[in-house]
């Protein structure tokens, strides 16, 4: 009799450790799409948009580079739409716990590496299933993927390129030139971190991207997001 009490109190644990779960990351995949959408919306007004004719080619210019932003703050989204039609999450500064378990934020960046468009290494983490579970399936992308960062100056396109596996202690991931200790960066470069396998945070499973190119605000959204960039 005890031996099924116990079997059953600990198939009720797991189910509600289960639902708090999936509930979780309800909340938190809501609220921070709403925060992107917010932000978005935000730089639009500030921001009034051109109707350049899609038939000319026009050079961008160097990308813009934003100033550092401030601690626990959010400043930029990231669009990935292999992870899915709707997918943009907010930016914010920090990979602590005020950043990463925020229903609100859940995604952030490492301080010390480089901002959008900038030579160097922009570095972000979150988690994989919690708290959004933002990079909950970040295995699935292709070679050749677009992986987009929005900020209040425009839109910056990367190009998903490799993909790697590290142990949790792995910080190598994250220098300027990711897994070279000293070198000086030749290219700007997108790092994606989270942990692996699910469930776990035994190792980390890293996604690297290289910029392509830069859309400025004020030309409006690139045709490739134009409907998850766009907030009516």
């Amino acid at each position: 009799m005890l031996g099924e009490i116990l079997m059953t109190g600990g198939v009720v644990v797991l189910l509600f450790l289960g639902w708090q779960l999936w509930f979780n990351n309800l909340v938190s995949t809501t609220q921070q799409a709403s925060v992107a959408d917010e932000l978005s919306q935000e730089w639009a007004e500030s921001t009034p948009t051109a109707s350049p004719d899609p038939t000319v080619a026009r050079d961008p210019g160097p990308p813009a580079v934003t100033a550092a932003p401030a601690a626990d703050t959010a400043f930029a989204n990231l669009i990935v739409p292999r992870l899915g039609a709707d997918f943009k999450r907010p930016i914010a500064e920090g990979i602590g716990t005020s950043v990463l378990d925020n229903t609100k934020l859940g995604m952030g960046h490492y301080p010390e590496t480089q901002l959008p468009g900038e030579l160097g290494n922009f570095a972000l983490a979150s988690h994989r299933s919690a708290y959004g579970g933002a990079f909950h399936n970040i295995h699935q992308l292709v070679v050749g993927d677009s992986i987009w960062v929005e900020t209040a100056d425009g839109w910056y396109k990367y190009i998903y390129r490799s993909m790697e596996y590290v142990r949790s202690s792995g910080v190598g991931v994250i220098l300027p030139v990711p897994q070279q200790p000293g070198a000086a960066p030749t290219e700007s470069l997108i790092t994606l971190t989270t942990c692996n396998p699910f469930y776990s945070s035994a190792e980390r499973i890293i996604a690297y991207g290289v910029f392509d190119t830069w859309y400025p605000r004020a030309d409006g959204p690139p045709a490739e997001i134009a409907t998850i960039a766009t907030v009516s």
